[in-house]
Order: structure tokens, then C-alpha cells, then sequence
């Protein structure tokens, strides 16, 4: 399925350039040399600063950063990713945060460099089995989650459980029996997601990094959540999906989704579909022009891939 977005440059990034000059000695200062160049890194839908610093004494670094009065959202989502990175095991797959800054009115971020690149688009197929070679690793450094203060995957998506009614309604075009088929899924949404594994919800190519030696990086843990082992499995497939990648086969033979029975994929995917839905439908944000189309493209390929599991073209 044709998406309708450019890979890498789906964000409109602040630059370095713009930060205030006290933000720039901030961060010259942490990283411990003059910053030479910035090259910005335009993959993402949130428009805070995000560029890979080269400095002086040679050494490069990542850093994001983020207006509290400007971009309230993308700088308390900065805000919670460095909570959650504190958090989380040293082994988990992620790029090390080395140093954060917050005050009243910037929250900065500083990373390790990783030598990397995000995967090719259209999705290949060992890129798919590094990613979830990787997610699978992830799922059993992150269990158990107790002691996180992390909501449940069901809390996180709650909202969206029982709009059913109000999609169909809003959706002419969606036959009200598959749209009755998909409420009844959802319904069972708590119990099927229930787990006591670190959920990063995201994974998406953007927030994925392939490094020279083909092991996959996972980044931007704004919001993991606490559920099923298997369920960042299950999302990283959309992608694929939507390239014409076969999702079933990889199903089949996984380590994690290979055990969990079908009606259970239907309804984690039926949730996902509502979610994309009524995310597509919402108004734009300006300073994210293609958020909503690559939701209306997540959503045709989820509900797309519910409607061939669940037989309803036949």
C-alpha cells in the first residue's frame, strides 16, 4: 500500500540556529566543546529540536530540545521520556542518555551518538527480523515492569475502546457489521493486553535505528506503558504490512506471537484501528503536516489487515 509521506524529513525540526544563546552554551558546556555543526534530524512528527551535534574536540552527540512556552506538548513529552529513560534497565536496547536540563522555560536532552540509520523504506525482510529479533530481546530485559509507576496498556488506550458507535457512524462506508465485529473485539481489549512487560507503544521506522552490523536500536520512550510481552511484536509489523511485507508468515513462526491465539491478535489490532480512526479524523496540528496522513495510513493498513484475518472480503 503507497504511503503519502517522505521517510526522513516528515518533521518541521527548530534548528540550531533559532535556540537561544543560553540554550547553545548549555549545551556546549554538557557535551564539553564548542559545537562545530548541527545536522538535524527530520524523521518524526513532533517539531522540537532534534540534530546530531558535532564539536570541536571531535566528538558528536544527539541531543532534542524543546520550548516549555512554545512547544508545551513536544517539551513534556521530552520531560517524561527522561523520567522513563531513569527508569528503565541499562540493558534495555535504547541510546544512552548521558545528561538532561530542565528549567521553566527549556527541557534539553543529551544522547549518546550511535552511528546508525533508520530502516529502508519499503521495509526488507531482514531488517523486519533484526527489529524484532531486538523486540523480542527487549520484551524479556523490560519484565517484570513493577516498581515503574507505569500505567497498563488498556489504561493508555482506554479512550478508545468504545468509539466504535461514533467511527461507524462518522464512516458511512464501513459496513455496521464489521463495524459490530470490531466493537465486540475491542471490548476484550483488557484482558488480552494484560502483562507485566515495559510496552514502548511507538514503534514505528522512525523510531528505529539499524546499525552497521544490522542490530536495530529503539528510541523516543515518551510513553511506554506496562502489558502483554508481545504487543510491540505486534506493532512493529504495520509498517511492514502496509510495504507489502507477508505479516502472517512472520506470525506464524515468531517467538512471542506465535502463542497468541488469533482472536486475541484481532483484538488488539481492532483497538489499534479505533485509535487510527478517530486520530485520522481529528484537525492537523500546523507544526506536524503529515501526522494525520501517516495515521490515515496506518489506519487503512490495520483495519485492512483485521478485515483479511477476520475473512470479512470473502
Amino acid at each position: 500500500m503507497a504511503d503519502p509521506f517522505p521517510h526522513g524529513n516528515t518533521a518541521r525540526r527548530l534548528e540550531w540556529q533559532f535556540l537561544p544563546p543560553r540554550i547553545r552554551d548549555l549545551i556546549a558546556a554538557r557535551c564539553g566543546s564548542s559545537v562545530q555543526s548541527a545536522e538535524s534530524r527530520n524523521a518524526g512528527f513532533t517539531p522540537g529540536f532534534a540534530s546530531v551535534l558535532t564539536c570541536a574536540d571531535g566528538t558528536r552527540h544527539f541531543v532534542k530540545a524543546a520550548s516549555v512556552k512554545a512547544q508545551r506538548q513536544t517539551a513534556e513529552a521530552y520531560a517524561e521520556e527522561v523520567r522513563k529513560l531513569e527508569l528503565l534497565p541499562a540493558e534495555t536496547p535504547a541510546p544512552r542518555l548521558d545528561w538532561s536540563h530542565r528549567d521553566e522555560d527549556w527541557v534539553v536532552l543529551g544522547f549518546e551518538y550511535v552511528e546508525a540509520r533508520a530502516p529502508h523504506r519499503p521495509w526488507v525482510g531482514e531488517e523486519v527480523a533484526a527489529a524484532s529479533q531486538m523486540l523480542v530481546a527487549a520484551a524479556e530485559v523490560l519484565t517484570p515492569a513493577e516498581g515503574l509507576g507505569l500505567s497498563t496498556f488498556a489504561e493508555d488506550f482506554a479512550q478508545a475502546a468504545p468509539l466504535w458507535p461514533r467511527i461507524g457512524a462518522g464512516h458511512p462506508e464501513l459496513p455496521p457489521w464489521q463495524v459490530a465485529e470490531a466493537a465486540a473485539l475491542t471490548a476484550r481489549h483488557v484482558e488480552v493486553t494484560a502483562g507485566d512487560t515495559v510496552v514502548h507503544t511507538d514503534v514505528r521506522d522512525d523510531n528505529l535505528l539499524v546499525r552497521p552490523d544490522g542490530s536495530v536500536l529503539l528510541c523516543d520512550w515518551n510513553w511506554p506503558c506496562r502489558g502483554a510481552a508481545w504487543l510491540d511484536s505486534l506493532l512493529l509489523l504495520i509498517g511492514p504490512r502496509g510495504d507489502g511485507f507477508d505479516v502472517e508468515a512472520h506470525l506464524r513462526e515468531h517467538p512471542l506471537l506465535g502463542e497468541v491465539p488469533a482472536e486475541d491478535i484481532d483484538t488488539v489490532l481492532a483497538l489499534l484501528a479505533a485509535y487510527f480512526f478517530t486520530a485520522a479524523d481529528q484537525p492537523g496540528p500546523p507544526n506536524s503536516p503529515h501526522l494525520r496522513r501517516i495515521q490515515a495510513w496506518q489506519r487503512d493498513v490495520v483495519w485492512g489487515w483485521l478485515g483479511e484475518r477476520r475473512g470479512w472480503s470473502s
